[in-house]
C-alpha cells in the first residue's frame, strides 16, 4: 500500500483558497533526496513530512526546491489533518519537534492556533535593486533573520504591487514580506509575501512571515491581538496574538484532496 498524502488549503475555510499544503504522515524517517523529489513532484508552495516520536511528531517542511526552517500554513494544515484523520483526539494538542523548536498547536473551535516563536525585525538598509524589482516607495525597511519586512504607504500599493521576480531571486534572504495598515475595518493590516529565491513567486497565506509582522504592528498600533489579511491571489485570514516572545496564529484549514503515492514511489 503506498503512502497517503493530503492536500489542505490553509488559513480559509474555503476550498481553493490560503494557501495549499501536502501533508505525509510516515511511518519512519525517510531521506531528504526522496522527501525533495516528492515535494517538486507536489509542486505547491510546502510539504510536510511527519512521523510519530515519544513526545509528538517530527515535522519538517520542504517548498519545491528546498527544505525551509519555518513554516506556518504547513503546520497549522498538519495539524488539521492529525485531527481529521484520528491520529490525535478532539482535545489533544499537537506537538511538533521541528528545525524551529518545538511548535504546538490546539483546537478552538473552528479554528486552529500554532504557537510559533516571534522573530521580531530590525532597521535596515534596503539592499541595492530591491525598489526597483519590488516597483514601490518604501515607507520603512526592516530584517529579521528569515526576510526583508516592507512598509508601504497604503494597502492599495500593497495590493497593486508586481514585483520582478527574476530580480528578487537575487535576493540573500528567504523571503520578502510587504505590509501596510488595512483599509477594511474587518482587519487591522494586509500583507504579501515574495520569495522567488525559495522556489515560491508569491506565497498566497505565510503563517511564518505573521512572526515578525505581530511584533511589527504591535509596536505601532499598541496592541497585542490583531486580524490580518494576506492579500495574494488567493487570499488567506490569520488571527495574531503576542505571548512574550511567542506569537498565537490563528486559522481555519480545509481538505481538498486525498491520495497516495504509488508503490514505486513510495519506495524509491
Amino acid at each position: 500500500m503506498g503512502l497517503k498524502i493530503t492536500q489542505v488549503d490553509a488559513f480559509t475555510d474555503q476550498p481553493f483558497r490560503g494557501n495549499p499544503a501536502a501533508v505525509c504522515i510516515l511511518p519512519e524517517p525517510r531521506g531528504e533526496e526522496w522527501m525533495q523529489d516528492v515535494a517538486r513532484e507536489m509542486n505547491l508552495s510546502e510539504t510536510a513530512y511527519l512521523y510519530p516520536q515519544a513526545d509528538g511528531f517530527s515535522l519538517r517542511w520542504f517548498t519545491p526546491t528546498t527544505e525551509v526552517a519555518l513554516c506556518g500554513h504547513a503546520t497549522l494544515a498538519s495539524a488539521h489533518v492529525l485531527w481529521e484523520a484520528g491520529h490525535l483526539k478532539p482535545g489533544q494538542a499537537a506537538r511538533f519537534n521541528t528545525k524551529s523548536g518545538l511548535l504546538t498547536a490546539e483546537r478552538k473551535g473552528e479554528w486552529i492556533e500554532l504557537d510559533f516563536p516571534a522573530t521580531r525585525e530590525e532597521p535596515a538598509s534596503a539592499p541595492s535593486g530591491l525598489a526597483e524589482a519590488l516597483g514601490a516607495k518604501f515607507v520603512y525597511v526592516g530584517r529579521n533573520r528569515f526576510d526583508y519586512i516592507i512598509e508601504l504607504e497604503s494597502e492599495k500599493a500593497v495590493r497593486a504591487m508586481q514585483p520582478d521576480f527574476t530580480a528578487l531571486r537575487k535576493s540573500s534572504v528567504r523571503g520578502v514580506i510587504v505590509t501596510s495598515r488595512s483599509d477594511s475595518p474587518q482587519y487591522d493590516f494586509v500583507s504579501r509575501f515574495f520569495a522567488p529565491g525559495s522556489g515560491i513567486d508569491e506565497d498566497p497565506a505565510t503563517g511564518s512571515a505573521h512572526c515578525c509582522l505581530g511584533p511589527f504592528w504591535s509596536d505601532r498600533l499598541g496592541r497585542s491581538e490583531f486580524v490580518a489579511y494576506q492579500a495574494s491571489a488567493r487570499g488567506g485570514t490569520v488571527r495574531v496574538r503576542l505571548s512574550g516572545d511567542r506569537v498565537i496564529l490563528g486559522g481555519k484549514a480545509v481538505t481538498v484532496l486525498r491520495g497516495e503515492l504509488a508503490d514505486a514511489a513510495h519506495k524509491s
